[in-house]
């Protein structure tokens, strides 16, 4: 990791990274719990998906609409740091909108919340990734935002288990009742928590402002935000920048409309599988909803598993490390998933031939060999192949299966967005707010995939994710032939750099 970094700032602002995978993992403990409490279908549920996801979108819109309005970029006028403490501001008010919810029990007024909670995170996600960007050298910048996922991923193992807990109390204490007054305590304090930190960032030493990069830096550090491995980056836009003459629009680069849609159906799948998974668990393995935390926790910790073990291409030791960190570090997760669910007091034991599973997904990475369209299409593959075990068996086969999915989810969104970016120059700042704007799938596949499981029943339900694996696997295959066609062949970059 480069010396230049900064990393008093760095470690002030991945805070805000916790708190994203911290609320979005408990969504999936306030879908069974309102579900009930409000008498609601499986598919009136996933609203709770729906409300939260769509916000990012309706957020991002907001936010360009206004920078248009003004003649320039809204961070640049009002800070970035400044945006990201008005962006906590926001979601504390959504936090507050619990208490007036619990008490007249309004499941309108609790999507409100969540809505607003989400539209504070889309304007703290615009301004936070570009910041750990530019904490330090710009060649380290994916290192950096490596890092922030694996704050974000820790957020996601941790926060289902600390809001069950909060909801239903001890395992101990056998509670199975839930009522919506429990609900308002715990967001309460997160909205707390959201205004102190919003206090703790606006008098930090977090920069306000940003240096641009040229055009081709700019490339390289938008291919380099999803990207686990830095050669293929390193390597890509200085690659082709002669070679691609410049379109007057990102939207006119194939690969970027086809990489919307693959945004959209992933992160539908990704969160689409967990959000119904507390149903498919009490219904087919009879798991009360107060207990189905550290499962969910799993979930959320598979794609910390995965995240952490494509960070090992950004690591500064030689190839025979790398190769011991890629078996070490998805069990250093995998440990730190156990553990936090021993604190918990949560039975652990189950959970250890899940380490069987990590397994695929090494071999996975290992065949992947630092590719995003090969990677692509192998983890595709997988989860397809995971979502069909899933339906077809019964049991704890069957709920591992539709677990390991977030073990395939890991590496997905850098792997789209790499080929979804590449090649675009001038247009790569445009092409990445559309691809952020497609955040709005993770409700929309949710509310989907509710609705076909009150029709066909939970389990077959997930053949959704089935159909988004299988276009995911096709942006793959069609993304790398435009690109070739482009001068970007990420097969010649990867035999120059090696793996």
């Amino acid at each position: 990791m480069s010396q230049q970094t900064k990393w008093s700032q760095f470690g002030t602002l991945i805070t805000v990274f916790f708190f994203w995978g911290f609320v979005a993992a408990s969504n999936d403990i306030l879908i069974p719990v309102f579900k009930k409490a409000f008498d609601l279908t499986q598919g009136q549920s996933q609203l709770v998906s729906v409300a939260f996801y769509v916000a990012y979108s309706v957020g991002s819109a907001i936010y360009f609409l206004i920078s248009t309005i003004i003649g320039g970029d809204l961070l640049n006028r009002i800070g970035y740091k400044n945006g990201i403490a008005i962006g906590l501001l926001i979601s504390a008010i959504g936090t507050l909108l619990f208490y007036p919810a619990a008490n007249s029990a309004s499941f309108t007024l609790m999507l409100t919340g969540l809505f607003i909670v989400g539209l504070g995170f889309s304007l703290q996600q615009i301004a936070a990734n570009p910041l750990a960007i530019s904490m330090g050298d710009q060649k380290t910048g994916s290192q950096r935002l490596i890092m922030a996922g694996g704050v974000n991923n820790f957020g996601t193992t941790i926060g289902p288990l600390l809001v069950s807990f909060a909801i239903f109390g001890s395992v101990s204490a056998n509670s199975s009742v839930a009522s919506i007054e429990s609900v308002k305590i715990p967001y309460l304090i997160l909205g707390a928590a959201f205004l102190l930190v919003a206090i703790f960032i606006k008098f930090s030493s977090v920069p306000n402002k940003i240096d641009a990069p040229d055009a081709t830096t700019a490339e390289l550090e938008l291919e380099a935000i999803g990207k686990n491995k830095n050669e293929v980056v390193g390597k890509s836009p200085t690659t082709v920048s002669n070679k691609i003459q410049q379109r007057s629009s990102a939207f006119k680069y194939p690969q970027l409309y086809l990489g919307m849609i693959a945004i959209f159906v992933y992160v539908g799948v990704e969160v689409a599988t967990a959000s119904n998974l507390p149903a498919y668990m009490q219904q087919h393995l009879g798991v009360p909803t107060e207990k189905v935390a550290p499962f969910i926790s799993l979930y959320w910790a598979s794609l910390m598993i995965g995240r952490w073990t494509g960070a090992v291409g950004a690591f500064d030791v030689s190839m025979g490390a790398k190769k011991i960190l890629s078996f070490l570090m998805p069990y250093i997760a995998f440990g730190i998933f156990l553990l936090v669910n021993t604190i918990a007091q949560h039975d652990v034991t189950p959970f250890f031939i899940y380490g069987l599973v990590i397994i695929v997904m090494i071999i996975g990475d290992i065949f992947s060999k630092g590719n995003p369209a090969r990677m692509l299409l192998i983890f595709a593959s997988l989860g397809i192949t995971a979502l069909c075990i899933g339906m077809l068996t019964t049991g704890m086969v069957s709920a591992y299966a539709f677990i390991s999915v977030g073990l395939f989810c890991s590496t997905l969104w850098p792997c789209i967005f790499t080929l979804a970016v590449a090649g675009l120059g001038k247009n790569t700042g445009q092409g990445s707010s559309a691809l952020i704007f497609m955040i709005m799938g993770g409700g929309i596949i949710s509310y989907l995939q509710g609705v076909l499981a009150d029709k066909i029943g939970i389990q077959f339900s997930y053949v959704m994710g089935v159909i988004c694996f299988a276009y995911l696997a096709f942006y793959a295959i069609k993304a790398k032939t435009i690109l070739k066609t482009q001068g970007i062949d990420y097969d010649a970059l990867n035999a120059e750099g090696g793996h």
